[in-house]
């Protein structure tokens, strides 16, 4: 029964990480809002070495749709720059010697419609691999009948296993249906 259990936990803790991990994709998909996630993650070559942005600047909101990027040191402004252009953002940014600024044009409805796409790739993505988790999960459950557990302990585990796999995958519905909002709201 340990087995069972030590399965089932297992699954549950990767199917959270596939939501976390879900969730985070869909946080990249720029809605109504510019975030500093936007340019967060981009590398900046900083003394030689690429390195996130994050990690050689503050990046902040000026309002709904502009970013500013303050680096700590002067000398990394154009790499900085440098990197948002070669990045697959098409954006212009604008440098003033202190800072780089990044103006998001609004969402055109077009646009809107294909980031909605967007967040049901990573979505369904997201179900794929809970379902996997599901049929691994499920054959380490078969794999412990036939050294020996009880049939009906395996039978009540699947039960359990497919328990955890409908509320994950509502979850990412849900995760769609509010970003999806986001997305359209204009």
């Amino acid at each position: 029964m340990e087995e069972i259990n030590k399965s089932l936990n297992e699954a549950k803790d990767l199917m959270d990480k596939a939501l976390k991990h879900t969730s985070h994709e869909l946080g990249k998909v720029r809605a109504g809002k510019v975030l500093p996630s936007l340019v967060d993650e981009l590398m900046v070559m900083y003394y030689g070495s690429p390195v996130p942005m994050s990690q050689v600047a503050t990046i902040n909101n000026l309002d709904a749709r502009t970013l500013v990027i303050k680096p700590w040191e002067k000398s990394s402004i154009l790499e900085i720059e440098k990197a948002i252009k070669n990045s697959d953002l098409g954006i212009n940014p604008q440098n003033d010697g202190d800072s780089v600024r990044i103006t998001v044009p609004p969402l055109s409805e077009e646009r809107r419609k294909n980031l909605v796409k967007q967040a049901k790739q990573e979505v369904e993505e997201g179900k794929i691999r809970v379902r996997n988790i599901r049929k691994e999960t499920n054959d380490d459950l078969k794999k412990l009948q036939k050294n020996g557990i009880p049939e009906d302990a395996i039978k009540g585990a699947e039960t359990k296993v497919q328990t955890l796999t409908d509320t994950h995958i509502k979850k990412l519905d849900e995760m769609l249906v509010t970003k999806e909002q986001e997305i359209m709201t204009v």
